[in-house]
């Protein structure tokens, strides 16, 4: 199994920091990496996160208040040959590393299920796919996205084609699994392996009633196809010379 990078993008997340991190340590080896960008947070995440005293932890500091950037921060960072996403605040179920890391033996990019739960880890939802209709296919993720951060990983070939991101894009994670669609082996697995925590500060409103109008939805659709349609001529002129 290849090296592992566990990219997390942090902002006052006291409460919920160092359950996450001890989860993901549990499961990491000696060589194996958390990279954290931090957005200059207020509370104790980073007083925190250096409390646990592992030399695995990196932490980086962006100041721009953007969750995106702050998540290519990270990304920007990450040494490992597989690259797993991860918020602050959840909790990883064990041998989540392992059973995804063995997927990406075969495929380029993977994705799992997920409960979900309330801010004590009570189950609102037993499946996440099963709220969301998840699976993979490029028109059906224009349409509907079901590309969660916390619940990917993938290797250094979706890395660096998703890298740098575009300025305008509306997501992250919708972002990459679309790179994955286009450029490699995308699988989406039954398994939860995560504890996927909602709670009144989430960074993002997944698993809540959109109050997004039909004009910006429409809008952001156009904006990730014109990006996808760039990245992959830029992608397709590299590859045939050798750049």
């Amino acid at each position: 199994m290849g090296e592992i990078s566990v990219c997390i993008a942090t902002y006052n997340g006291e409460k919920f920091i160092y359950d996450q991190l001890q989860s993901i340590l549990d499961q990491l080896l000696e060589n194996d990496e958390i990279i954290i960008s931090d957005n200059y947070s207020s509370d104790k995440t980073i007083d925190i996160i250096n409390s646990i005293n592992d030399s695995r932890i990196k932490v980086y500091f962006f100041k721009k208040k953007n969750l995106i950037k702050n998540f290519e921060n990270t990304l920007s960072h990450a040494k490992g040959d597989y690259i797993f996403l991860s918020d602050q605040d959840d909790i990883w179920l064990p041998n989540k590393i392992k059973i995804m890391a063995k997927e990406l033996s075969s495929h380029d990019l993977v994705v799992s299920d997920c409960i979900v739960v309330n801010k004590d880890l009570e189950t609102m939802e037993p499946s996440f796919y099963g709220i969301n209709k998840s699976k993979s296919g490029f028109l059906k993720n224009i349409i509907k996205n079901s590309y969660l951060g916390c619940c990917m990983a993938f290797n250094r070939k979706i890395l660096e084609a998703s890298l740098p991101f575009p300025e305008d894009i509306p997501m992250h994670d919708w972002w990459i699994g679309l790179i994955g669609e286009i450029t490699g082996k995308v699988v989406f697995l039954d398994n939860k392996l995560i504890l996927f925590r909602r709670h009144n500060n989430n960074a993002s409103i997944t698993c809540k009633i959109s109050t997004f109008s039909l004009s910006k939805k429409v809008r952001w659709r156009f904006i990730l196809i014109k990006n996808i349609f760039i990245r992959y001529i830029k992608i397709s002129i590299r590859s045939r010379w050798n750049l």
